[in-house]
């Protein structure tokens, strides 16, 4: 394999990031072009976070060499916790010691225990602290405890505490949605000092599953100000995931703003954030690399940068003209290509080769500009849902399309979805039970005793806690229940239809436990029963809960592992995007159009779940419900292909095919 198809190979991986520029033609300018804070981006956190843990490490033992103390500003959220585990595995495998550390927390919720499990007391205890030798003395957090009226006068001696030290040699950062660094919110001043904040909507919002719920999370915050901040002598900033996409680019990209406090950086002389592709990918140089530089002009970017075009003159393909190409920095396709005709009719096919109304492949026809193979036919098939829901949101129509079709299909159900039912909707079936027992006079089961029980536990757990298992088990029920009942409509047979239960979900929290080999292990079993030809699988990892990230690894995984097996030579994997959002379309491989009767078919499916209709305890940020959410995507999916020259479809189903075992 040449230099050039490991590039095309990595771009077609959505997990992986490659560089679209030729050999020595990313510019050195582009921060100051379109990026005004420097950006490394980095195929995965783990990696990225081990830059910056040798740094600190170096930084320690240099400081440790002349007597010195390193004065550390530490963050809070997901984004550190790769880097905090990094630290903790350099403490314990290669000697690293803290006992001349001194750290400052960005804030802490107010009021707030620290003992409470929301505290950031707390979490960089579990995270950090309890794990390298730091001394007690030299950590130093917010006080949530504080009486009001003590706040501003501690919040001065906070800041002159860090003064003292010779201020913050390295700060650590992430950042949140509304653009907040610590929790200086919209509206913070370039000079504002560490003080008490009201936390914006958004932020309540974000940490409401935290909480058990949105009015749980404190209205405050104690946070080290964005002057202090700008003091230190360097900050890296850390931003994982798609969610984090479009505010890295308004605070990279963007005006220095109030605003978006992020923006601040921009100010400061040495500042890196270092960044996978998924909150990489609203950058310029990733979303439209030929503004920046000379680009390997693979299949996948032409394709991307013409569907661009398109979009910004309102044009279908095939109208496209050479003046349209230079005019909008793509010179150098007409370079390569010649003509703008010659390139719009690579592309115009391209894109119609995409679309197939026959996802497991169509028998008796000519496969060769197909998505999949005719033969064998009927495949079997395995659609791996994250969710008890996922899969007739995110490939409803192609669900049914498959069974319809012939192929032997099968679901498997990743997790139980238990945090998703509401306490009061468990209570209802709970509340069903007791007036079965008394309609059929049935003697030896004690429905009400259970009731009162199940209400009990729900009345006095606080917010934060997990449910009790039995309480986790009616929930989980619940879910399998409209699982079963959304399949069936489709018309699935029952004894296809597996429920995984993936131990790394069941804590009965939002937090979930690492991966391991075990839920592998579940994962490859059941493939390696069923042998499939075709696997679907969600490729979201815009989750906002981090489940589906999970699941697909967890897939990915045992696809590593079983990837030297006959079976699976002759298997393709498909990835569909969940609730959240859906492929740009460069990376389609396969479009499954659908009849406004099949629309209505999948909308009908995903009633079933009716746990999760109307409202649901984790909705994420989009107001919309599921269907509306899933509907609205296949529509606007339909109608890009429409204006760019395609047959007019009522909505389209995307997937990515995922070849990286090739």
């Amino acid at each position: 394999m040449n230099k050039t198809d490991e590039v095309i190979q990595k771009y077609y991986n959505p997990f992986e990031y490659a560089s679209p520029f030729r050999n020595g033609a990313e510019p050195e300018s582009i921060r100051e072009r379109y990026e005004r804070i420097p950006t490394a981006i980095y195929p995965t956190a783990s990696e990225a976070v081990k830059i910056v843990a040798k740094e600190v490490a170096n930084l320690i033992t240099s400081k440790a060499q002349k007597g010195e103390m390193c004065v550390l500003g530490l963050a809070t959220g997901s984004s550190p916790i790769p880097f905090y585990k990094e630290l903790v595995r350099m403490h314990k495998e290669e000697g690293l010691s803290f006992k001349n550390v001194v750290t400052f927390n960005l804030d802490e919720y107010y009021p707030m225990e620290p003992t409470a499990k929301q505290s950031y007391v707390r979490f960089m205890n579990e995270n950090l602290f309890d794990h390298i030798d730091i001394l007690p003395e030299n950590v130093n957090i917010p006080d949530g405890t504080l009486p009001v009226d003590k706040v501003t006068d501690f919040c001065k001696k906070y800041d002159a505490k860090i003064d003292s030290y010779g201020g913050l040699d390295l700060q650590v950062l992430g950042i949140g949605r509304t653009g907040h660094i610590g929790f200086n919110e919209p509206g913070s001043l370039l000079n504002s000092p560490t003080r008490m904040v009201s936390l914006d909507p958004l932020t309540r919002f974000d940490a409401a599953s935290d909480f058990g719920g949105e009015e749980n999370v404190p209205r405050k915050a104690i946070t080290m100000g964005v002057a202090s901040i700008m003091k230190a002598k360097r900050i890296v900033l850390f931003a994982w995931g798609d969610a984090k996409a479009e505010i890295i680019r308004k605070a990279v990209e963007g005006p220095v703003s109030e605003q978006i406090p992020t923006t601040f950086l921009q100010l400061h002389p040495n500042t890196n954030i270092l960044c996978d592709f998924g909150a990489a990918m609203e950058l310029t140089r990733v979303k439209h690399p030929w503004l920046v530089g000379s680009c390997v002009w693979h299949p996948r970017l032409i394709r991307k940068a013409v569907v661009w075009l398109c979009q910004e003159l309102g044009k279908p393909i095939l109208k496209l003209t050479d003046a349209d190409y230079r005019e909008h920095g793509l010179s150098e396709l007409l370079e390569e290509y010649g003509y703008a005709s010659t390139v719009n009719i690579k592309v115009f096919n391209d894109l119609q080769h995409t679309i197939s109304g026959w996802p497991g492949g169509k028998p008796n026809a000519d496969d060769a500009t197909r998505p999949e193979r005719a033969l064998p036919f009927p495949k079997k098939v395995v659609i791996f849902s994250p969710h008890p829901d996922d899969d007739v949101i995110s490939m409803g129509g192609t669900f049914a399309r498959l069974i319809n079709q012939g192929h032997d299909v099968h679901v498997a159900y990743q997790v139980s979805g238990n945090i998703a039912v509401f306490d009061d909707y468990a209570l209802r079936f709970l509340d069903f039970l007791r007036d079965v027992q008394h309609i059929y006079h049935i003697k030896d089961f004690d429905a009400s005793s259970i009731y009162n029980n199940a209400q009990s536990i729900i009345a006095n757990r606080k917010p934060g806690d997990a449910d009790s298992d039995a309480l986790k088990m009616l929930k989980g029920a619940i879910r399998r229940g409209e699982a079963r009942a959304a399949c069936r409509y489709l018309g699935l047979d029952e004894a296809h239809v597996h429920f995984l239960d993936l131990p790394f979900y069941e804590t009965g929290k939002v937090k979930k436990s690492p991966k391991t080999q075990a839920d592998v292990d579940i994962v490859k079993n059941l493939l390696q029963e069923l042998q499939p030809h075709q696997i679907y699988a969600a490729g979201d990892l815009a989750d906002p809960h981090g489940t589906h990230k999970v699941c697909i690894e967890t897939i990915i995984e045992a696809c590593k592992q079983l990837k030297n097996e006959a079976w699976f030579k002759d298997c393709r994997i498909w990835l569909y995007r969940g609730a959240w959002m859906e492929w740009d379309l460069d990376m389609v491989d396969m479009a499954v159009p659908l009849s406004p009767e099949e629309v209505k078919i999948k909308r009908l499916a995903i009633y079933r779940h009716q746990s999760q209709k109307d409202m649901v305890p984790f909705p994420g940020k989009d107001p919309r419900e599921f269907w509306q959410r899933s509907e609205d995507r296949n529509h606007a999916t339909a109608d890009l292909y429409d204006k760019l020259g395609m047959a007019e479809y009522q909505a389209i189903e995307c997937f990515v095919r995922y070849d990286h075992f090739i």
